[in-house]
């Protein structure tokens, strides 16, 4: 599948390292999708509430100060009972409990650009 920019494209990324959250978007929009980036999830919240049909997909840090992945997902799912996550993460299947999970829904860390583009075109098809 290619993405091209007619395709809905956006993503929405949240993660509290702000190197890692750069490194993502400048690698994400090199193969061709739109992303808004967080480093808070309060703030990303309040964008989220204002945009978030335009999103194709969210990406959700598991680990972040203030509110976990998982309380921002169940916020998010409040807005938006569509949106699609993928839960971004360096713990292992056995420690990610709080919500029932696939191997499709989670990203793990350390990923590859490469990786993580195919893992996301996998999850929007």
């Amino acid at each position: 599948m290619t993405i091209t920019m007619k395709d809905n494209n956006k993503i929405l990324l949240v993660d509290d390292e702000p190197d890692l959250t750069l490194a993502f978007k400048l690698g994400l929009e090199d193969n061709g999708f739109q992303v808004d980036t967080f480093n808070d999830p309060l703030m990303a919240l309040l964008a989220f509430k204002h945009k978030s049909s335009s999103y194709a997909l969210v990406l959700l840090d598991i680990k972040m100060p203030k509110m976990d992945g998982f309380e921002l997902y169940n916020e998010m799912r409040q807005i938006n009972d569509q949106v699609r996550v993928c839960f971004i993460t360096a713990y292992q299947q056995e420690d990610i409990n709080a919500i029932s999970l696939s191997d499709e829904d989670i990203i793990r860390k350390p990923i590859t650009i490469k990786e993580m583009v195919q893992k996301i075109k996998n999850h929007l098809t």
